[in-house]
This record gives C-alpha cells, sequence and structure tokens, in this order.
C-alpha cells in the first residue's frame, strides 16, 4: 500500500512562485513514476508534469513548461513541483499521483490534493 501526501499550497499573488511536495510512503519500491494533475473548478482534472523515478525522465503540459519544474529528492520519497510566474488562471487543485504497476502515464493511485489559489 502506498501513500501520496501534498503539502505547499496556499494563497499567492500574481508573479509569485511555490513549492508543492508530495510524500510517498508505504510500498514506495513499487512505484515506476509519479505527476502531477491539478483541477480548476467547473473543469477537468489535467495533467501538469511527471517524472520517473528510474531515469527520472520528466514530462510537462504546454502550459507548464518553462514555467513549472518537477524533481524528486533522491534522499527521501519526495517529489516537488516548482510553480513560478503564477497566473490567477492557475488557480486549482493540485494532486501528486503515482504508478504502482508500471504502465506509463497511468496513474493508479492519488493523494488528496492541495490547493493553490493565485489571486490578480
Amino acid at each position: 500500500q502506498v501513500h501520496l501526501a501534498e503539502s505547499g499550497g496556499g494563497l499567492v499573488q500574481s508573479g509569485d512562485s511555490l513549492r508543492l511536495s508530495c510524500a510517498a510512503s508505504g510500498r514506495t519500491v513499487s512505484i515506476w513514476s509519479m505527476a502531477w494533475f491539478r483541477q480548476a473548478p467547473g473543469k477537468e482534472r489535467e495533467f501538469v508534469s511527471s517524472i520517473t523515478l528510474g531515469a527520472l525522465n520528466t514530462y510537462y503540459a504546454d502550459f507548464a513548461k518553462g514555467r513549472f519544474i518537477v524533481s524528486k529528492d533522491n534522499a527521501e520519497n519526495v517529489v516537488y513541483l516548482q510553480l513560478t510566474a503564477l497566473f490567477p488562471q492557475d488557480t486549482a487543485i493540485y494532486f501528486c499521483a503515482a504508478d504502482s504497476l508500471n504502465r506509463p502515464f497511468q496513474y493508479n493511485l492519488w493523494g488528496q490534493g492541495t490547493q493553490v489559489t493565485v489571486s490578480s
């Protein structure tokens, strides 16, 4: 069993930065990759970024390229999402996800989410 816990969300102003964290606990050896998704009010959940835990390959949605950076702490089972140059349209609940079944870009484990609110 793997548990994912996000943290780091908050209320910021347009142009500010935030760093989100996702701590994985439990049977973490089963995790192949981790990802961040977000869901804005009234919208569907969308992919933000992902990282493979072996080769540390990273992937980004177009809106995230150049503004967001995903990384992993090699000492701990923590994945970060650095958010910069935030816009009000980045306001959403940000969810951490993990793939423990070795199915690329398919995630079977989810955290509860952390709220990011960007004011103009």
